[in-house]
């Protein structure tokens, strides 16, 4: 699975929505403003996550959007699958995206069996982190010192 900036612009405004004070509604030009998002491309991703159930938004000058779940009951994986579609890196490993592959046996293909390996981890992962907690971990590093050497070779 590689996660694309649609669905890294969706897990950050989600982030945003989350840290409103009592879900208040936020309004876009927040959201794209702290997170560095285009307001056009955010407003796309938002009206997909609406149609989706995640958020849900408000009109006029006090409009914006906020979540429409508790943030306890909205799963990485969930919101991932919406945008990106499966969770799998191949299509022939997706339980939900299931695609035949064209390697000549699949059930004794080395590569699925492999891939079969890493998209049950990433599932596990995403299943079990809601956007609760990803607004508690962004809490939690907000807390650590910055480092701005902090960088592999």
């Amino acid at each position: 699975m590689k996660l694309s900036v649609r669905g890294e612009y969706a897990l950050r405004a989600l982030l945003v929505l989350a840290l409103s004070p009592e879900q208040n509604v936020v309004r876009i030009q927040t959201i794209s403003e702290q997170q560095n998002i285009p307001k056009r491309f955010l407003e796309q991703i938002l009206n997909d996550l609406k149609a989706a159930g995640i958020v849900e938004s408000r009109r006029g000058v006090a409009g914006g959007y906020r979540l429409a779940r508790r943030p306890e009951d909205i799963t990485l994986a969930s919101v991932v699958r919406h945008i990106e579609g499966a969770l799998a890196p191949v299509s022939c490993v997706s339980e939900r995206f299931y695609e035949k592959c064209s390697c000549p046996d699949e059930s004794r293909c080395a590569i699925r069996s492999v891939m079969k390996e890493v998209r049950e981890a990433v599932v596990k992962i995403m299943e079990r982190v809601t956007v609760a907690q990803l607004s508690e971990r962004w809490s939690r590093l907000q807390q650590e010192p910055f480092d701005p050497f902090d960088f592999n070779i």
